[in-house]
C-alpha cells in the first residue's frame, strides 16, 4: 500500500486549528470474504468498535439462523431476563432498543407544550433533536473549559418548563467524564425537580463502570432515566440495540406506545445482545485494546504540541491555541486516506456562538458538522501532517503502509 499524506494549507490550518477526531484508530480485526483477508474500515467519527463482537454473540447470531422465518416476540426475549440479572432492576423498568429519539418524541408530546429540554452543547443530540418537532424547546448549555458538563451551568437552566435534563457521560464528543460523587449527587438532586437522562453509551469503558453509573438512582425509585447500547463496547451497532432502565411509570408509557418491546428489535440482535452481556472476558479484552489504541493517537496529539482530554474512554477531542478544535466543517470533505475516509458528519445543532472565532466568517451549516477520520487499514496507520510548507510532521507508532492525504 502506498504512503500519502497528508497536505493541510497554512490557511486551512489557521481555520481549523489541527484535527477533531470523533473516536480513536482502533486496529481493525480482518473481515473474511471466501477465505481470504480483507481491511475493515475503521470509521472513528462514529465511534464504532472495529475489533468485532463477542464469540458468544457471533455464534448466537448464528444459531438464530433456523429462526429467521419468526418474528421476534415475547417468548423470544432472552435479553430483558439478562438485563435483569446484570443490573439487578425489574423486567417492568427495562425498555429495549435504541430509544432516544423515540424517548424524546415521546417527552415532548406527552408533556405540556413548550416543555424544556437541556443538554449540553456540542453534544450528542439525538435526543434533542427529536424533541423539537413535536413541541420540545432544546436549552444548550456550553461545556465548562475542561470540556465537561458543566453541573453548575445546567442547574442555573432549571426552571417551571423545564421537561427533563439530557447528559452524556462520558461526555461525546469531548470524551470528558464527570467526577463520580459529584455527577452522582447532582443527579440525585436534579431529579427531584425534573426527569434526568443519563446516557451512559460509553461508560461501560471504563474499569469502574459499576462504581460510576447512575443506576442506582434508578433502582431507589429517582426520577431517573439511564441508557446504554451495545453498538459500542460490544461492537453491535449494525444491530441496531440498546436500552434503558427507567421508573417504571414511564417504562410501562412507553411500552403502552409501542417503544421498547421486545418486538421493535430481531430475533439475532435479541439474542446477540444477551450473549454479549454473558461475556466479561470480551469485555475486559476490548477495554485493554482501547486503551492501547487511545494511548497512541494522546502521542499523536502531544507530538503535534495539541492539547487533548485525558479520560479512559473512546473519544478523544482536541485543542490548539486555547480554542477547542469543536467546529471542523471546513475541513475539506474530499480528505482521504488509503483505505480509510475523512469527511463530514452531522453532530447536532449547537449555536453559531460555540464556533471559534476565525471559523465564522460565514454561517456553519445546520445542523453543524464535524470532522470524520475513518481507517481501512487492519493495523494501526503511520500518521504525518503537513501543514503546506511548513512541514509539522508527527509519526504514530509505527508503520503500517496507511498515512493521511488530503488538502
Amino acid at each position: 500500500m502506498s504512503n500519502d499524506t497528508m497536505a493541510l494549507t497554512r490557511r486551512a490550518c489557521l481555520t481549523t486549528g489541527g484535527l477533531a477526531l470523533g473516536a480513536l484508530a482502533l486496529t481493525a480485526v480482518p473481515s473474511r470474504t471466501e477465505g481470504a483477508p480483507r481491511a475493515l474500515r475503521a470509521r472513528l467519527s462514529l465511534n464504532e468498535n472495529p475489533f468485532g463482537p463477542s464469540p458468544r454473540a457471533l455464534q448466537a447470531i448464528r444459531d438464530q439462523s433456523t429462526e429467521l422465518c419468526r418474528y421476534a416476540d415475547a417468548e423470544a426475549d432472552v435479553l430483558t431476563p439478562a438485563i435483569v440479572n446484570i443490573e439487578d432492576v425489574s423486567a417492568d423498568q427495562i425498555v429495549l432498543g435504541e430509544i432516544l429519539e423515540a424517548l424524546g418524541r415521546h417527552l415532548a408530546s406527552d408533556g405540556p407544550a413548550g416543555g424544556e429540554f437541556i443538554y449540553s452543547e456540542p453534544g450528542y443530540a439525538a435526543l434533542v433533536n427529536a424533541v423539537r418537532p413535536a413541541g420540545g424547546v432544546v436549552v444548550g448549555v456550553p461545556l465548562n473549559a475542561r470540556l465537561e458538563n458543566d453541573l453548575a451551568a445546567i442547574a442555573a437552566k432549571v426552571t417551571s418548563k423545564t421537561r427533563a435534563i439530557y447528559l452524556v457521560n462520558p461526555h461525546n464528543p469531548s470524551g470528558t467524564v464527570s467526577e463520580t460523587a459529584t455527577f452522582t449527587a447532582f443527579v440525585r438532586d436534579m431529579s427531584k425537580r425534573t426527569m434526568v437522562i443519563v446516557d451512559e453509551a460509553y461508560l461501560e469503558f471504563e474499569p469502574d463502570f459499576a462504581q460510576r453509573t447512575v443506576a442506582s438512582l434508578t433502582r431507589a425509585g429517582e426520577n431517573v432515566i439511564v441508557f446504554r447500547t451495545f453498538g459500542k463496547l460490544y461492537a453491535l451497532a449494525g444491530l441496531n440495540v440498546g436500552y434503558a432502565i427507567a421508573p417504571k411509570p414511564l417504562a410501562a408509557s412507553l411500552k403502552h406506545a409501542g417503544i421498547g418491546t421486545p418486538e421493535t428489535l430481531t430475533r439475532p440482535a435479541l439474542a446477540a445482545a444477551a450473549a454479549s452481556l454473558q461475556d466479561q472476558d470480551y469485555v475486559t479484552l476490548t477495554r485493554a485494546k482501547v486503551v492501547e489504541e487511545r494511548d497512541k493517537w494522546h502521542l499523536l496529539f502531544d507530538g503535534l504540541k495539541l492539547r487533548h482530554t485525558e479520560r479512559e474512554e473512546t473519544s478523544c477531542s482536541s485543542k490548539r491555541g486555547g480554542r477547542t478544535m469543536r467546529s471542523h466543517w471546513r475541513f475539506s470533505p474530499r480528505a482521504s486516506i488509503s483505505g480509510a475516509d475523512i469527511r463530514r458528519s452531522t453532530v447536532g445543532p449547537a449555536s453559531r456562538s460555540a464556533y471559534p472565532r476565525k471559523t465564522r466568517s460565514r454561517a456553519p451549516p445546520s445542523p453543524n458538522y464535524w470532522a470524520e477520520l475513518s481507517s481501512g487499514s487492519s493495523r494501526v496507520c503511520e500518521l504525518t501532517a503537513k501543514r503546506g510548507r511548513f512541514n509539522i510532521s508527527a509519526r504514530l507508532i509505527r508503520p503500517a503502509g496507511c498515512t493521511l492525504s488530503g488538502r
